[in-house]
């Protein structure tokens, strides 16, 4: 194979982020999170975020950490609003749903949550007989790649407020949110809006690991207990912390972020060219060509890609993802490789 575009987390980790786990080997830290490393990162993000009164985990993945922070903040008759195509609602194997909390799906455009949609559920849900709402998940980048304008987020947070909802954004693919073209948006706006969100690493340069930042003072007591008692603690906790240390201390994350969509770009303009549809409109590291099985073929020769969804008439929608590892050659060949079964 010459490439694999089949997610953002095939390589280990970032050559920094390598260099300094090695560099500490030796090291003797203090375990669950009282080190040194876990206290430069957390310093690192609190500086990007403009905020110093949040609180900040490291935890191991993100359907741990959606789980963690879900269960941990919502009463066991509280539910959790969701896009339909949710990573919570479609590729957590209900892990939510088994801690007893059940996903409200939510009206969506161009897989983003929308106001009208969260009315609509809070004009339903208005009485005991019926799970209650408190919370809004979105993700950003979401599962299609798509991203929340900072108008589109301060809408969100005033109808949260309106009904005094929490809003939880999963932030697996956020350097690839926060670098695409023309943005307004900032890493201080998540945090300014939102009550809690998590910073992804896994998907983002690390070899393991997410950022969870708590916001809002209200979710803050005990959270340290709910981790231990769900089983999310690292005794290691600076193992944990260690790529965002790398990631957030000169910017090496929104670099990644940029690289990401750059590449991203070059493969989506490429197959315009020769022809290609798309499912969505992505402005981050994800796409999703329509292909032909022949088509299809030809690609999985040289090329690894995940198959999304079969279409109706028989074609099939592809996502091929890029990755802090992707460079704009490999992006170039592969257009290359395409036109020669365009030909």
């Amino acid at each position: 194979m010459t490439y694999n575009f089949i997610n953002d987390y095939s390589v280990i980790a970032h050559k920094k982020i390598l260099e300094k786990l090695l560099e500490c080997a030796n090291e003797q830290n203090i375990g669950y999170a009282y080190d040194e490393h876990t206290k430069r990162a957390q310093d690192y993000i609190k500086r990007d975020i403009n905020n110093e009164n949040v609180d900040i985990y490291f935890l191991a993945g993100g359907t741990q950490t959606n789980m963690t922070l879900i269960s941990g903040i919502l009463r066991p008759f509280e539910a959790v609003i969701s896009a339909s195509s949710g990573h919570i609602n479609v590729h957590e194997t209900g892990a939510i749903e088994g801690r007893g909390h059940k996903c409200v799906v939510c009206e969506t455009i161009n897989g983003k949550v929308t106001v009208s949609g969260i009315e609509s559920i809070m004009n339903t849900h208005q009485d005991e007989h019926m799970v209650k709402p408190k919370m809004v998940y979105i993700s950003d980048a979401t599962e299609i790649g798509t991203v929340y304008t900072l108008g589109e987020l301060e809408a969100l947070r005033a109808v949260c407020d309106k009904y005094n909802l929490f809003l939880y954004l999963d932030g697996a693919r956020l350097a690839s949110a926060l670098s695409y073209p023309n943005t307004s948006k900032t890493i201080s706006d998540i945090a300014r809006l939102c009550d809690v969100f998590y910073i992804g690493g896994t998907k983002n340069g690390g070899y393991i690991g997410e950022a969870l930042v708590i916001v809002n003072d209200l979710l803050k007591p005990n959270f340290k207990y709910h981790i231990k008692h769900s089983g999310a603690m690292l005794a290691k906790g600076f193992v944990g912390a260690i790529p965002f240390e790398v990631l957030f201390e000169n910017g090496l994350y929104y670099e990644i972020g940029k690289n990401e969509n750059m590449c991203a770009d070059i493969l989506a303009k490429g197959l315009k060219s020769l022809g290609y549809s798309f499912m969505a409109e992505s402005t981050t590291n994800q796409i999703f060509p329509i292909v032909t099985p022949r088509q299809m073929d030809y690609i999985k020769q040289e090329y690894g890609f995940e198959i999304w969804e079969k279409l109706a008439d028989g074609n099939y929608v592809i996502r091929l993802v890029t990755a802090f590892d992707t460079t704009t050659k490999i992006c170039e060949n592969f257009i290359e490789y395409i036109k020669k079964y365009s030909k």
